[in-house]
């Protein structure tokens, strides 16, 4: 960590330039400017505390260090003593500063369109994904968040082929982001007459929602086809022309919505889901790595490719990315899921700090 002191000094820097800019009169006038400039500099304080803080222990590291030489052996006795407790407040300080280092998620505070899909298993894989869908209302409810269904596709007796939410609140997807994936579920489904276990999969998509400003999407682009809906959910409005359907014609990207009367109303639902579509799009574009862990986490939802198990018998949920299992099934399938966020919210911290580390 020989260049952590230069690595944390940019932030500091960074801040002190972004005070000149606050006194700066014209920037005063300029509510927007002034709001924007005044947020990065509150996230950013901490960091140019920190190195601060970072400069002066070193310097009394290095002054402690020259006391060891000194001809009065009480004072040499007195620096080894001080130089122990200086050099373990370093190296808290520096796993401190190594978290401070790590990127911020621009999306993390922005709300989330949750999608949730059946994947292997047919009516119990389409069963499990309505309790998941449960689970995560659920949690959702005890956040505060807001909660609009934009597209639902039911199939069979309770369960759900697919199932498109909006989710809005403070942190939603800095809360929810690590949920994509495969989720895996064995258990004796109510069909089962020999009582057998089966495994089944769900795959669940959580993209942060695009407003207009983060995608700009040309009219000229978009191919918009409106038809009757039919089938659950569409079944009292299917004598108008009230389902949407939208084309992104240089990506092929398409989306669907059926479930309101209004035309209007599934026009704007389907938009919503669109430029949240591109906006991950782009998001992964500009980031390998993330691209490369979502095609992983989510892949095409078969049995092999898991994030988390739900294992019914033994009352067991593991999440295997943070290599944690809690025996709480019913609990977490009721929205319980601040245990199993935090744990996997920490591994992830963890993984990113000894990154920065060895960097």
């Amino acid at each position: 960590m020989s260049d952590l002191n230069d690595r944390i000094g940019v932030f500091e820097k960074r801040a002190a330039a972004l005070e000149v800019k606050l006194a700066d009169p014209a920037v005063a006038a300029a509510p927007g400017e002034y709001a924007s400039i005044a947020k990065e500099l509150a996230r950013l304080r901490p960091a140019a505390e920190a190195a601060a803080r970072y400069r002066k222990l070193r310097a009394d590291l290095e002054e402690t260090r020259g006391m060891r030489s000194d001809p009065d052996r009480e004072v040499r006795e007195l620096a080894e003593a001080e130089l122990a407790e200086l050099e373990s407040e370093r190296e808290s300080m520096e796993a401190e500063i190594c978290l401070l280092l790590v990127p911020r998620d621009p999306n993390d505070e922005k709300n989330v369109i949750l999608e949730i899909r059946a994947g292997t298993g047919g009516d119990e894989a389409a069963l499990f994904a309505m309790d998941l869908y449960r689970m995560y209302l659920r949690y959702a409810e005890k956040q505060g968040w807001k909660i609009e269904e934009l597209s639902k596709s039911e199939t069979g007796p309770g369960g759900i082929k697919e199932v498109i939410t909006a989710l809005s609140g403070d942190q939603v997807f800095s809360r929810l982001k690590y949920e994509r994936g495969v989720h895996r579920v064995q258990r004796v489904p109510a069909t089962e007459s020999q009582g057998r276990i089966h495994t089944s999969t769900v795959t669940i998509a959580v993209l942060p929602e695009a407003e207009e400003v983060d995608i700009k999407i040309d009219a000229k682009d978009l191919r918009i086809d409106v038809f009757r809906a039919s089938g659950p959910g569409g079944q009292s409005v299917n004598t108008t022309d009230s389902a949407v359907r939208i084309t992104h014609i240089p990506t092929d990207t398409v989306v669907q919505c059926q479930d309101e009367k209004s035309q209007h109303k599934n026009k704007a639902r389907a938009m919503k889901i669109l430029r949240s579509r591109l906006l991950e799009r782009e998001l992964e574009r500009h980031a390998d790595e993330r691209s490369s862990e979502r095609r992983a986490q989510v892949g095409t939802g078969d049995r092999s490719e898991k994030i988390r198990t739900y294992n019914f018998p033994q009352s067991r949920v593991t999440d295997h990315r943070a290599r944690v299992t809690l025996h709480r099934l019913e609990d977490i399938l009721a929205g319980d899921l601040d245990e199993m966020l935090d744990s996997i919210h920490g591994q992830m911290a963890t993984r990113a700090v000894a990154a920065i580390a060895s960097a």
